[in-house]
């Protein structure tokens, strides 16, 4: 796995009435520090790729529908730089993400139904200076194939 990258399983806590899941707490060993929290809704076959940060970590959660998370690690003095890691997450398996900054990361919306992401940041949205880098999701350096592999 990239460095410094982390997944806690999220348990649901079912009865009769439904279920009830803790995403994140102040204490848990994932979190380091609040900025922001946001959401967003994307149609099946979207692919959102890649961006990363300089100055600040993402934690990813799909509590709708389900996606292919990819994550490419850029930092020069890694000891996983250049790897790739990828991971299902969504409806279907219930995790959140920590992603380190600099390690660029995106999505492709899987199934037919619209995926929703919430994901919490370290730092606030600074509109005047965004710390949003933009990488290309065909990338030739990243090299990633979107395509489904039909086995």
């Amino acid at each position: 796995m990239i460095a410094g990258v982390q997944v806690k399983k999220l348990v649901r806590h079912c009865d009769d009435r439904g279920f009830f899941m803790e995403i994140l707490r102040e204490d848990d060993e994932i979190f380091s520090r609040f900025g922001q929290a946001s959401m967003s809704k994307s149609y099946p076959g979207v692919i959102k790729a890649f961006h990363y940060h300089e100055h600040q970590d993402d934690l990813w959660f799909f509590p709708v529908g389900n996606a292919q998370v990819v994550l490419y690690d850029l930092r020069e003095d890694s000891p996983t730089r250049g790897e790739t890691n990828v991971f299902y997450l969504g409806e279907d398996n219930p995790v959140l993400l920590l992603i380190p900054r600099m390690v660029a990361h995106g999505y492709r919306v899987l199934g037919n139904e619209p995926a929703i992401i919430i994901y919490f940041t370290t730092a606030a949205y600074n509109r005047s200076h965004p710390d949003e880098k933009r990488i290309p999701w065909n990338d030739p350096t990243i090299g990633f194939d979107w395509t489904t592999k039909y086995r």
